[in-house]
């Protein structure tokens, strides 16, 4: 038999944070759309995902009224330490930018959409198979897959949307002559664990030491989440607790005294450093979006909220473009969403090569970031761009 045919105006392939954001802002300039992601949504809920959400994200999720839990569950964030030579240093965020950040798992972020969508009506389907885009250079494009029962459906669209990750099937759906990928691996990667134990400190813990660099964030009130400075082809399962503990202790430790509170490690990963971007973020009527266009570190937490940023503009965009039938106006998404995209990446990469130990690193090296981290500390215009840029250029002209 042939495919179920729907027709909508906005096709979206990928149901996380990225694309039922864009689906709920285009619903509210009365746009439809339909999204389809090849997970369910009890498999995105379970798949656990830190956060920090700048000022202009947790706006984003309040004002448009997909949920205000953000305010009530998160915790907020009105500065970060950057810890070395064994010394803690506070950046106030309130006092430089006067703006916050909030810490809030994407997971949860994923959740207010999904219920948001479901409480609005939105065509939302999950645990497809076999997705696939089609006809990208045409009016209408298409999306085909297998629905969670099995039977075979097509969408066509006007726009297709690609918000479907970094492993996704749009951005590989784009020809390789037609696409330029702006890409860098790191030489190290971050060991994280979840561990039963109270906070630690009261805000991000972002660490500089001789043994690498270490992140000591937060999960709730009972559960933290630790970062450290690894190999790419580091094995967690090597790493007893004990010594996971001793180097964590051994990275913060200084003559102030800071110590970790400790308790049972219940999980442990490596995660890789990449950062990609691809240009350009449209291809005929598909465009990209989220991770599905570009990828950073999470040393500066940049990750989600780009996404986020990405398709508040592409729903501008779209409303011009499919709304008002300003075709040419798809042009201007790309140019726009890049110049944060951009800023964000050197931010990420900034704060990355400041903080962290690089292979062969002389004792030069070592001198010139601690010089850096001075710099930033001891100094108001140093302080405050690190502020504004991890709170997110909020009302800054970046959009």
């Amino acid at each position: 038999m042939p495919p179920a045919l729907t027709r909508t105006t906005v096709g979206i392939v990928g149901a996380g944070p990225a694309g039922l954001m864009l689906s709920h802002l285009l619903a509210r300039r009365g746009i439809d759309s339909t999204v389809v992601d090849n997970r369910t949504r009890a498999r995105i809920e379970a798949t656990g995902r830190a956060g920090i959400l700048e000022a202009d994200s947790v706006r984003l999720l309040t004002d448009t009224g997909v949920s205000d839990r953000v305010l009530r569950d998160g915790q907020r964030h009105d500065g970060i330490e950057l810890r070395f030579e064994g010394a803690g240093h506070r950046v106030d965020f309130q006092e430089l930018v006067g703006e916050s950040v909030w810490l809030y798992p994407q997971t949860d972020v994923f959740a207010d959409l999904a219920d948001a969508r479901e409480r609005d009506g939105g065509d939302i389907r999950f645990g497809v198979t076999g997705t696939r885009v089609a006809d990208l250079t045409t009016d209408h494009p298409g999306i085909l897959f297998d629905d969670a029962d099995g039977c075979s459906q097509e969408v066509r669209c006007d726009v297709l949307v690609g918000a479907d990750g970094s492993h996704g099937v749009c951005r590989s759906a784009v020809p390789e002559a037609a696409r330029t990928h702006f890409f860098r691996e790191y030489p190290f990667a971050w060991f994280g664990v979840l561990v039963e134990a109270p906070p630690s400190a009261a805000e991000l813990v972002y660490t500089h030491s001789d043994r690498g660099f270490a992140l000591i964030s937060q999960r709730t009130e009972s559960v933290q989440r630790m970062y450290f400075q690894c190999d790419p082809d580091e094995d967690p399962e090597a790493w007893s607790e004990d010594r996971i503990w001793a180097e964590l202790q051994a990275r913060v430790a200084g003559p102030d005294g800071f110590s970790l509170k400790e308790g049972p490690v219940t999980d442990r990963s490596v995660l890789r450093f990449r950062s990609l971007v691809c240009e350009p973020m449209r291809y005929g009527n598909m465009l990209l979006a989220g991770d599905a266009a570009h990828t950073v570190p999470p040393t500066g937490a940049k990750g989600l909220n780009l996404a986020l940023a990405d398709v508040r503009v592409l729903a501008e965009v779209l409303e011009s473009a499919v709304g008002a039938g300003d075709g040419a106006a798809l042009d201007a998404y790309g140019p726009r969403a890049l110049r944060r995209v951009w800023r964000a990446q050197h931010f990420s990469y900034w704060m990355t090569s400041m903080l962290h130990r690089l292979p062969g690193s002389t004792g030069f090296d070592a001198r010139r970031q601690l010089g850096e981290l001075a710099s930033v500390v001891e100094s108001a215009a140093g302080s405050a761009y690190l502020a504004e840029a991890y709170t997110g250029w909020s009302g800054r002209s970046v959009r």
